[in-house]
């Protein structure tokens, strides 16, 4: 396997858990960076003591590399930060906002930064920024997404001749295979969203889980570009946005129809009908709700088998 991402880490397997929103918790984290990976928890659906309070579980659960994922748009962005800072977090994933404004104060207080990216424009001033690594990720991804919906087996390799720093791929990898493309096309680790979703160790309620592993191919698309691109479960408040741009919707009728809490009510609470259910094009191929450490071992021991397969060509 590629060596950049775990020597920067500190991890045995370039595998990053995605630190989503309603879903990355500490006990996801903890129990993927104890299988090897990197546990990410999920800052943007948290209030700072809340955030807090998982970091402290997270370091005592784990005596593995795990860190924090920040949307950079989020309310209370200083004082996220600076529990951070004060709780000694090492590693941070920032995204949803320009990498100049917090990568030298959080690399000034020793943490490894990598931030999240859609394009080769924001990839180049995450480098100028001075970012460690970057995540590309593709829009079939799930959650926030591109405007350009590039896919992410073209996104790789696009970044990949201007960017000299390391590349994680993100957006449709759930398995050894999808890892493995990715790994091909020049990225030095993969990170790992929707499949982590539908885990014992989720935070997401149980009835979304379940929603889950029940959808299939076509089940999710790419909605709200006007407001910030997002790729939904198309259930009733999918529908309602889509008679909305049918009748010609502005932006103001838009935000005013998504309103406050839509994906806490429907990944934390279980709303199935009026929350915005956040998952990725992938999902369609999940079936089943094991353990985190499953499904990292299940990956790695996919992508050796894919090796020696390749190798007998």
């Amino acid at each position: 396997m590629q060596e950049s991402i775990t020597e920067l880490f500190k991890i045995k397997y370039p595998i990053i858990q995605g630190g989503m929103i309603w879903v990355s918790g500490w006990k996801l984290a903890s129990t993927v960076s104890n299988a090897g990976g990197l546990g990410l928890i999920g800052a943007g659906s948290m209030y700072p003591e809340v955030l807090r309070e998982h970091i402290i579980k997270c370091r005592n659960a784990t005596d593995k590399p795990f860190g924090v994922n920040v949307p950079l748009l989020y309310p209370n962005i200083n004082e996220i930060m600076d529990v951070i800072i004060s709780e000694d977090v090492k590693i941070v994933f920032t995204s949803a906002g320009n990498p100049k404004t917090w990568t030298s104060e959080l690399k000034d207080n020793g943490i490894t930064v990598v931030h999240v990216v859609s394009n080769l424009k924001f990839a180049i001033k995450s480098q100028e920024a001075g970012v460690d690594a970057i995540v590309a990720e593709g829009f079939e991804a799930g959650g926030h997404n591109g405007r350009e919906e590039t896919t992410t087996l073209v996104l790789i390799p696009t970044l990949k001749e201007k960017i000299s720093i390391p590349i994680i791929a993100a957006g449709g990898i759930a398995s050894g295979k999808s890892m493995l493309a990715c790994m091909a096309l020049g990225a030095d680790g993969v990170q790992v969203g929707s499949r982590f979703v539908a885990t014992q160790e989720s935070s997401a309620h149980e009835k979304f889980i379940n929603k889950i592993i029940s959808i299939g191919d076509g089940d999710t698309q790419l909605t709200l570009k006007e407001l910030a691109p997002v790729r939904l479960i198309k259930n009733k408040f999918f529908k309602e946005v889509q008679v909305a741009y049918q009748s010609g919707a502005s932006k103001e009728e838009l935000i005013n129809l998504l309103g406050r809490a839509r994906s806490k009510k429907g990944m934390f609470e279980g709303d199935l009908d009026n929350g915005e259910l956040e998952i990725g094009q992938v999902s369609s191929l999940i079936n089943d709700i094991p353990s985190a450490k499953e499904i990292i071992e299940e990956i790695v021991i996919e992508y050796n088998s894919e090796i020696k397969n390749i190798s007998k060509i």
